[in-house]
C-alpha cells in the first residue's frame, strides 16, 4: 500500500535558503592528514543537529531485493544471482546496465517526504550522490552514466538538494563509488556450469560500438564497470561453482582502499569535485576506511574544506566523514561507525549510520515486518547522543521513489516523540557520564544484530546549558524512575536539584534522593513511547 500525499505532508515544511557565497578567502586546508588535523575542528550545526536522514536510494532499488545487488546478481550461486535469472534472464544478456535502462521514477514526491523527515526531527539530510555501481545520481561533468542522461533521466541531487534547503536543513552527499572498480570484477565473470557454462556477462561482452541503435548509444559499458583489473577476474578455464565462490571471495570480495588504475583515481576526483562545486553540500560521506583512494580522498577533502570556508565569509562550516579512523584522522574528519556501536563517551565528535531495513529497499524484509521500530531508532539516537554523536538515519525507498506505509508510520512515531520530547536531544552536549544500567555494547562496526536491546534500567543524559536530563529507554513497571548516578558517594551527586519534570506532562514531579540515588515518581499518564526527565537546579551540569 503506497502512502497518500496527505500522509506524506503531515508536518509543515519551513522555508530557508541556501547560505550567499562569499567572497574568495585563503585555502589553508592542504592535502595531508597533518594539514587537515592540525586546523579542522567540527562545526557547532554538527554538533547541534544530532539525526539525519538518508536517501540511500539508487538503480539496485529497483528489484527491490536489498543490498549489494549489483555484485552477487553476477555469482552463480547465489540468490540474487537465482532472483536475477528467474525476474530478469542471464546476466550476459541482460546485466545490471538493464536494469538502470529500465529504472523508472514516478512516485517520487521529494516534497512530501522532506516534510516527514524534518518532522522526525531530521537536521540535515543526505542525498546518495553514487554507489559502488557507479552511476552519478546528479548531472555529472565527468561521468556519462549519471541519471540525467539514463535512468529517470532527472537530476536526483540537485532536486534533493534545492527541497532540503528549503526546509532550513543542511544538506549532504554521500560518495561510494571508490570502490566500483572491484566491486563490479564478477560482471566480467561467467557460469561456472549449466546451459550458459562459460559465457561471459555482460561486462566483458559490450562496448560501446555495440550501443549503436539502443538505449545506451554513445555510451560506454566499461566506463561503468570500469574495466577488468588483472588477478581479479576468472581466468579463461572453467571453473566449478564452489571454485569460482572461491575466487570471488579471495580476489573481488575484498573491501580495497586503493586502485591499481591511476585513471580511475583521477576520475574519481574529478567528479567528486564537480559534485561539490555544483551542489555546495555541508557534509559529505565517504563509504571508506580512511579517505578514499588515497592521495585522492585528501585531494577532494581538501578541497571541500577549502571551497566550503569561500561559501562561509572564512568560517569553515564542511563535515566529512570516514570509518576505522586513527587518532590523528579523528582530528581531521568525523569518525563514522556503521551499523554499530561506541561503548562508551568519545572525545572527539563522532557520528554512527544506520537503516531502518537493508540499505537498498527489500521488499521481503517490508513484507515479514523486518524494520526497525521508532522506538528502537529513538533508543540508539539517545544512546549515540549520550556519547558525543549524531546519528545518520537512512529510509529506503522503493526504485519508482516512494516510501512504504510502514517507513511512514515509523516516521509519524518519530514525529510524535520528538514533538515531546526532542529538546532533551537536539543542541544538547554530554554530561560526565554517558549513561547507567545494565546495556553494555561492543565497540565497532556491523555489529547491531548482536547486540541485546535496552530496559527500563537504562537511562542516558544529555545536557544544555545548567539544565539535566535523564532519557529512560524504557517506562518503569512500578511507576518510579531511578537514577543511580546520584547514589551517595557518587561523583554526579553535586549541587542542588529543584524541581524534576516529565517532559510532555507539565507539572513537576515529587522526588527525592535517598543512598541509592535519585528517585522519581512517574505520572500515569505516558506522552511518549519512552520517559525523558528535566532536571533543574544549580551546580547539576
Amino acid at each position: 500500500m503506497r502512502p497518500t500525499r496527505r500522509q506524506l505532508l503531515g508536518a509543515a515544511a519551513a522555508v530557508a535558503s541556501i547560505p550567499a557565497a562569499a567572497e574568495a578567502a585563503p585555502a589553508p586546508f592542504k592535502p595531508t592528514w597533518e594539514s587537515l588535523s592540525g586546523t579542522y575542528q567540527t562545526p557547532d550545526w554538527f554538533k547541534d543537529a544530532k539525526l539525519g536522514l538518508w536517501s540511500h536510494w539508487g538503480p539496485q532499488c529497483v528489484p527491490e531485493a536489498g543490498d549489494w545487488y549489483g555484485r552477487q546478481m553476477y555469482i552463480q550461486g547465489n540468490r540474487y544471482y537465482d532472483f536475477h535469472v528467474k525476474k530478469y534472464g542471464h546476466p550476459a544478456h541482460h546485466g545490471f546496465m538493464e536494469i538502470i535502462g529500465d529504472w523508472k521514477v514516478t512516485n517520487w514526491d521529494a516534497e512530501a517526504q522532506m516534510a516527514l523527515y524534518k518532522a522526525a526531527g531530521a537536521k540535515y539530510f543526505v542525498s546518495m550522490a553514487n554507489h559502488h555501481d557507479n552511476l552519478d545520481m546528479f548531472d555529472s561533468k565527468f561521468h556519462a552514466w549519471n541519471t540525467t542522461r539514463v535512468g529517470p533521466k532527472t537530476d536526483i541531487v540537485g532536486r534533493w538538494e534545492k527541497v532540503a534547503r528549503a526546509a532550513g536543513m543542511r544538506f549532504g552527499v554521500s560518495n561510494h563509488a571508490a570502490h566500483a572498480w572491484h566491486w563490479w570484477q564478477t560482471a566480467y565473470g561467467y557460469d561456472a556450469e549449466g546451459p550458459m557454462r562459460g559465457v561471459r556477462y555482460d561486462a566483458s561482452r559490450w562496448k560501446k560500438a555495440d550501443g549503436k541503435g539502443t538505449w545506451w548509444e554513445g555510451l560506454d559499458p566499461q566506463d561503468l564497470y570500469t574495466g577488468p583489473a588483472r588477478d581479479m577476474v576468472p581466468p579463461d578455464g572453467i571453473a566449478s561453482v564452489k571454485a569460482m565462490q572461491d575466487y570471488h571471495d579471495q580476489h573481488s570480495g575484498q573491501w580495497l582502499e586503493t586502485s591499481p588504475n591511476a585513471w580511475y583515481a583521477k576520475q574519481w576526483l574529478l567528479r567528486q569535485n564537480d559534485l561539490i562545486d555544483k551542489y555546495r553540500p555541508d557534509f559529505v560521506y565517504f563509504d571508506n576506511y580512511g579517505l578514499p583512494l588515497e592521495q585522492a580522498g585528501l585531494d577532494a577533502t581538501a578541497y571541500f574544506y577549502n571551497q566550503n570556508r569561500k561559501w562561509h565569509g572564512g568560517q569553515l562550516e564542511a563535515v566529512v566523514t570516514g570509518k576505522k579512523l586513527d587518532a590523528t584522522q579523528k582530528r581531521a574528519i568525523v569518525d563514522d561507525v556503521e551499523r554499530g556501536f561506541s561503548a562508551d563517551m568519545r572525545a572527539d565528535y563522532w557520528q554512527t549510520c544506520t537503516c531502518i531495513g537493508n540499505w537498498h529497499y527489500d521488499r521481503g524484509l517490508y513484507e515479514r515486518n523486518g524494520y526497525k521500530t521508532a522506538k528502537d531508532v529513538i533508543q540508539r539516537l539517545t544512546d549515540v547522543v549520550a556519547k558525543n554523536g549524531n546519528m545518520l538515519l537512512s529510509i529506503p525507498q522503493r526504485g519508482n521513489g516512494e516510501i512504504d506505509e510502514k517507513e511512514v508510520k515509523i516516521l509519524t512515531d518519530m514525529a510524535a516523540w520528538m514533538a515531546v520530547n526532542g529538546e532533551a536531544i537536539f543542541g544538547t552536549r554530554v554530561w560526565s557520564i554517558y549513561g547507567e544500567g545494565p546495556a553494555r555494547f561492543t565497540e565497532g562496526m556491523q555489529n547491531e544484530s548482536q547486540q541485546k536491546g535496552f530496559t527500563h534500567e537504562d537511562i542516558r543524559y544529555t545536557t544544555k546549558n545548567a539544565t539535566l536530563y535523564a532519557l529512560g529507554q524504557d517506562w518503569p513497571n512500578d511507576g518510579f524512575m531511578s537514577l543511580t548516578a546520584f547514589a551517595e558517594g557518587s561523583a554526579q551527586r553535586k549541587g542542588n536539584i529543584e524541581r524534576v519534570e516529565l517532559l510532555g506532562h507539565g507539572q513537576p514531579l515529587a522526588f527525592g534522593l535517598s543512598v541509592n540515588g535519585l528517585n522519581v515518581r512517574l505520572p500515569d499518564s505516558r506522552p511518549a513511547f519512552t520517559p525523558v526527565l528535566k532536571i533543574t537546579g544549580s551546580g547539576l551540569t
